[in-house]
């Protein structure tokens, strides 16, 4: 990644601790499940954020090094580490090429993090060097950006003030999305020489209060987001109205209850090395 996309994760660090680091906690739990993660494994977390994965691997038992080129992440990641009384070790390091000896890990992960790699496949090949022979290699990533409720709320919000606005490209995809068929994830891994290959799609489910929350979920979540904003000339006065929209589109979900449910599809790939 370049200095820029670098300096960009940092800067959004505290606000994604804050808000997207929590609600996908669970999520980490299901990809460890099926990654059959258990106490003492040396496992090791690619482009980790702020914990999402690590955290519940360490609350497993296992022996976690998590890699960030955002320096600002780690720290985060650090502190909540420390705040459960978890030993959590972590590095600076660009995940397109491991500063990690062969054969050192029984598990290496990423949740949602080798899925924004420019070189992706090179991010998985990494992977596969790094664990041991019959250690496994997880993939967590987004699904079909069609099925993603927070992209569509965030692009009907958008749309009330930018009529012509009707969301990313599809082609190419995103980044965030270039792992959204779960065929291309299975081939990704298969390319990597791993056995026994296994890819579920499972269904992210994350409650918001308001459209305010919903809102600052969706800005911190990635840089790419202010980008989109700043492309569009996006004035305050604009972000009012996106935020009544928002609002708006959470109360008609939430049907009279406290709070809305936002889903999305994640594929959740896992496969062990021969």
């Amino acid at each position: 990644m370049s200095q820029q996309t670098v300096n960009a994760w940092d800067r959004i660090a505290p606000g994604y601790d804050r808000t997207n680091t929590p609600t996908q906690m669970w999520l980490g739990q299901e990809g460890l499940r099926r990654a059959e993660v258990r106490a003492g494994m040396r496992f090791l977390d690619v482009a980790a954020g702020s914990g999402a994965l690590s955290i519940p691997a360490a609350r497993l038992g296992a022996q976690i090094l998590a890699v960030d080129q955002s320096a600002a992440m780690l720290e985060l990641l650090t502190a909540r580490a420390r705040r459960e009384g978890l030993e959590i070790r972590t590095r600076v390091m660009d995940g397109h090429a491991l500063e990690l000896d062969d054969n050192s890990f029984d598990v290496a992960g990423s949740q949602f993090g080798v899925m924004l790699f420019p070189d992706m496949p090179k991010g998985v090949s990494e992977m596969t060097r790094v664990i041991v022979p019959g250690g496994r290699v997880l993939v967590t990533a987004y699904g079909d950006p069609h099925k993603i409720d927070f992209l569509a709320f965030f692009v009907r919000a958008v749309h009330s003030v930018r009529p012509d606005f009707d969301g990313p490209p599809p082609e190419p995809p995103p980044l965030p999305f270039q792992l959204q068929d779960p065929a291309r994830l299975r081939q990704v891994l298969a390319d990597c020489s791993l056995q026994d290959v296994r890819v579920e799609t499972v269904t992210e489910a994350t409650e918001f209060r308001s459209g305010e929350e919903l809102w600052d979920w969706i800005v911190w979540s990635n840089p790419i987001v202010e980008s989109i904003l700043d492309e569009l000339r996006v004035t305050q006065a604009e972000r009012g109205v996106i935020r009544q929209t928002m609002q708006t589109l959470v109360n008609e979900r939430a049907g009279g209850r406290q709070t809305a449910t936002l889903t999305n599809p994640v594929n959740i790939g896992v496969g062990k090395k021969r």
